[in-house]
């Protein structure tokens, strides 16, 4: 029976039936319409709306549902129900009989919905934020291991300057660390219950929202019906912040594809993570960042289909926001495996620290150190770089280095240049001349890589004062 069969007296479309149905993909939140449904049921009995045995049987026969969906994924294939909350009703009246119909006393599938999701992105968050806990942790561990590691730094993607390895791998803790914040900042907006909304305009029986927001973990209750049942920002919030750690993930899986590529030589790609070529033998291929880098395409549109979806819909809910379950659904799955194969990944690959330097004493990489030598013995910057371009360009034509300068050829660009200039390119001096905070200064990058640990650590107890 159709839980709306009163209104309508011809049957649906053939076709329009399956296609409108969504139970082929909500059954994943069954665990949610069920522990909502439990408080639900006991806020009924608490407006004497349900008698003690009624609600004793109601409670049984969802902990039996729940029991048997998560055992017998195959009890869904042959479900006539519209959706979730249509399949557990079916279950509920089968198991225990006529007491289950009164479930639905005061309630709506537009809160039901919005209630489930809500727990389900609460989950999510939750999830995630460890994923993202656990890949800093890599990223922390593997930079312990490049602190003396130096390597070009790039703008433009031209070498720039020498920094450190673990600088490099410290700024996407930085990252990620900030898309724990913004996820743990999302989640209390996310924690917030619409039980009690009725359909639009709140229920007409005196249910306490709050008995039932204590019972699911919620912070508080929304506070306006219409809202309530079609509010889905909490939605947008949360895959807006899983864009942006796709992104950032997109970003590491780059530099390690240009990496390890001959042509850079700065990494080595373990074999557990890569694949060869069907037609060249000498291959072997990124494909693990590749994919990486791939997935935040699809967790972008994600929040993209979910914007243009909810965008000029009036209030309160309408049928369009079926639609953005599926890009939720996706984009979280996406977004917890691609971090869990990312860190992964890190605590397998090699680093190439011997070409890594090579590559951070070549190029002119010591360039800035140079004009720096000349402001430090007086002369301005813009002259300053203007004398080292001479002699870069000078370097270039005979092939040589900067520091390969005699001290006679020096004199020819300016009269401060003194003895002390060849030890201001050494590499070490010209990394820890960058002596600020946030700067790959060796003692600076270390105070980072402690901050780092101490900002997860942090961040991972908030997280666990959540669960």
């Amino acid at each position: 029976m159709k839980m709306w069969s009163g209104r309508v007296s011809e049957p649906l479309d053939k076709n329009f039936e399956q296609w409108q149905r969504s139970l082929v993909f909500d059954r994943r939140l069954l665990a949610y319409e069920c522990a909502a449904s439990r408080a639900h049921a006991r806020a009924l009995a608490g407006a004497r709306l349900l008698t003690a045995g009624e609600l004793a049987s109601i409670l049984s026969g969802l902990d039996e549902l729940e029991r048997r969906a998560a055992s017998d994924e195959a009890m869904f294939d042959p479900a006539e129900a519209e959706d979730v909350h249509h399949f557990v009703e079916q279950q509920l009246v089968a198991l225990i009989g006529e007491a289950g119909y009164k479930l639905h006393t005061g309630r709506s599938r537009n809160e039901q919905i919005a209630t489930d999701l809500r727990l389900f992105t609460r989950d999510a968050i939750d999830e995630i934020a460890g994923a993202l806990g656990e890949m800093g942790n890599a990223l922390c561990d593997r930079a312990e291991e490049l602190l003396a590691a130096a390597m070009p730094s790039y703008t433009h993607l031209q070498r720039a300057e020498p920094v450190l390895g673990a600088h490099w791998l410290l700024a996407y803790v930085e990252m990620f660390a900030r898309d724990l914040e913004r996820l743990r900042d999302c989640r209390a907006r996310v924690n917030v219950l619409p039980l009690g909304s009725g359909a639009v305009a709140g229920c007409s029986f005196p249910l306490d929202r709050a008995a039932m927001a204590g019972e699911l973990g919620f912070d508080g209750i929304t506070a306006n019906s219409m809202d309530a049942v079609s509010d889905r920002d909490f939605e947008l919030e949360f895959l807006n912040s899983l864009s942006l750690a796709a992104l950032h993930l997109s970003r590491l899986a780059e530099d390690f594809i240009l990496y390890s590529s001959v042509e850079f030589g700065f990494v080595s790609l373990p074999d557990s993570f890569a694949t060869g070529s069907s037609a060249m033998p000498q291959k072997k291929n990124p494909d693990a960042m590749e994919l990486l880098r791939g997935k935040a395409g699809r967790i972008t549109a994600a929040a993209a289909s979910v914007l243009l979806t909810m965008k000029g819909l009036p209030l309160s809910y309408n049928r369009d926001m079926q639609e953005v379950q599926e890009p939720l659904f996706a984009a979280a799955g996406a977004a917890r495996d691609a971090l869990h194969i990312a860190a992964t990944f890190l605590g397998a690959v090699h680093f190439e620290k011997e070409r890594m330097r090579e590559a951070a004493s070549a190029g002119f990489l010591n360039a800035t150190a140079a004009a720096n030598y000349l402001v430090r013995k007086g002369m301005a910057f813009r002259r300053a770089h203007e004398v080292v371009g001479r002699m870069v360009r000078r370097c270039l034509d005979e092939g040589r280095a900067l520091e390969s300068l005699s001290p006679q050829e020096l004199a020819g660009f300016s009269e401060l240049f003194t003895s002390d200039f060849s030890g201001a390119l050494e590499l070490s001096r010209v990394i820890d001349d960058h002596d600020v905070p946030g700067g790959t200064a060796s003692a600076r990058v270390e105070e980072a890589l402690r901050a780092a640990r101490a900002r997860l650590r942090q961040i991972r107890e908030v997280a666990l004062a959540y669960a």
